[in-house]
């Protein structure tokens, strides 16, 4: 399982390659933690829960508890703050132990829900996570914070919005239990956008037409050329910098981007249902937490919704909710159907889903295409061109490298032929992944006829690492 993190593998993958050798060593040292993470705890995260079933039950209530990881990455540290104590020193402490509790208002305030699984779930966090660590995770049963490397990232306890993002992904695992690929994973994304928007939002009182509807607007170092990770008004705007690349969100059905990436462009498309969100808010107008949000919560908690949802059935899920909650005909639904008319997921006049994009099945990890590779024995030569990629987590930076085995070390090049002839890969693509914010490996070469993607935990180590030096160079 892929722990739920904030920022997409593709802007880590961006910095690891990029010309400052300490901001690259930093981004590469986060992709490392993040998969060794993964697999240590995949056994033990559990899957999604049944609607209103949770693995334990606790009392009402916030419950909180802040502990510190001291630079190691052993989780859950020593705890430095529980709930009802006072403030201390540390900074990342107390933001960490704020930012849980203006989640649990919004959850519990507005919708009635008694914290992530709906039974009062304690939260818990976990600060100064490794050396310049380049991120923050829900890791199933917990949020866990880096520092930032102070040079494109700050701490990450700073972004109220980011938090709420990922306890969202822990409401949706309760409740719709979104797959998480292709258009269902970006529904997944989107909610997890739109709620943590809505936190920062409800904390600070803000209404639909005040709010600046970014996501990770904290996060950014002075010298970056960006305003945020995400923008849900203007997807694809958000930053422009040379060492994160451009923002690559789609805003409408027409840019759809339709690739294996990033299990189906999970983190790309989630721009499309999000502009959606932040058209229909800003059209009705007021507080959006209590006025399209609870379409979307309704939504999501619904009985309705499956677990495969494509945008036009979740589009016309909500247009439904918004009828049902403030009648057919009403400004709501119109403000509501007017939004996904406008991004191209329903039709002008119609409830039906735009036949722009792709469904909901776009291929991702777990996933194995092309013909099946050579047999033993029939190695491929030095000369044979393989495109390695990486993909998927919560920012979706895109890291590849093109080579020819020549171009690698004797002992990488023996290891991949042997790989390319072997069926290791073909058998671990048919394990189970998708889960949010999942990094993928993709293989591609035609000379062995292979073209494979994989899901990161279920690598093996020794394969892991030599898909990190290669990619290294």
């Amino acid at each position: 399982m892929r722990c739920p993190s904030i920022i997409p593998p593709y802007m880590l993958e961006q910095l690891a390659s990029c010309d400052n050798d300490t901001l690259a060593s930093q981004a590469r040292e986060a992709l490392r933690h993040d998969g060794q993470l993964r697999a240590s705890r995949q056994a033990a995260v559990p899957g999604a829960a049944p609607r209103g079933r949770a693995e334990a039950a606790a009392g009402p209530g916030l419950d909180r508890t802040v502990s510190d990881a001291h630079h190691q990455t052993t989780t859950p540290g020593t705890t430095v703050r529980t709930e009802g104590q006072p403030p201390v020193s540390d900074p990342a402490v107390d933001e960490a132990y704020d930012a849980l509790g203006f989640t649990w208002n919004l959850y519990d305030r507005v919708y009635d829900r008694n914290s992530i699984d709906g039974r009062g779930m304690p939260l818990l966090a976990t600060v100064h996570y490794g050396q310049s660590y380049d991120n923050a995770f829900w890791d199933g049963t917990q949020m866990v914070f880096g520092d930032g490397d102070g040079i494109v990232f700050e701490r990450f306890t700073k972004s109220v919005d980011v938090i709420g993002h990922e306890l969202t992904h822990g409401v949706t695992a309760h409740t719709a239990g979104l797959l998480y690929q292709g258009q269902s994973g970006a529904l997944n994304e989107s909610v997890s956008d739109v709620f943590g928007s809505l936190v920062k939002q409800f904390h600070l009182g803000q209404s639909a037409d005040q709010a600046d509807w970014l996501i990770g607007a904290d996060l950014l170092a002075p010298d970056v050329k960006g305003r945020a990770l995400r923008d849900m008004h203007h997807p694809g705007t958000a930053y422009d910098d040379p060492r994160l690349g451009k923002d690559p969100q789609p805003a409408d059905m027409a840019h759809y981007v339709d690739t294996s990436d990033d299990n189906g462009g999970v983190h790309l498309n989630s721009g499309i249902p999000n502009r959606a969100f932040c058209l229909a808010s800003l059209a009705v107008g007021g507080n959006a937490w209590e006025t399209v949000g609870p379409i979307w919560y309704a939504v999501l908690t619904g009985a309705d919704i499956k677990a495969d949802c494509d945008f036009g059935t979740f589009a016309q899920l909500t247009v439904d909710a918004a009828g049902t909650a403030h009648g057919d005909g009403s400004a709501e639904q119109a403000a509501v159907r007017d939004a996904w008319v406008a991004v191209g997921v329903l039709g002008q006049g119609s409830g039906s889903g735009s036949s722009s994009g792709s469904s909901g099945a776009a291929s991702g990890s777990g996933t194995s295409r092309g013909t099946a590779p050579a047999g033993p024995g029939s190695a491929p030569s030095p000369d044979t061109q393989v495109l390695l990629r990486r993909t998927g987590g919560f920012g979706g930076l895109v890291r590849e490298r093109p080579f020819t085995l020549a171009d690698l070390p004797d002992r990488d090049t023996k290891n991949w032929q042997h790989l390319l002839t072997a069926p290791t890969l073909q058998q671990i693509a048919t394990e189970e992944g998708g889960h949010p914010d999942m990094f993928c490996y993709s293989v591609t070469c035609r000379e062995a006829g292979v073209e494979v993607t994989v899901a990161e935990p279920h690598l093996p180590e020794a394969i892991h690492e030599l898909f990190e030096r290669t990619l290294e160079g």
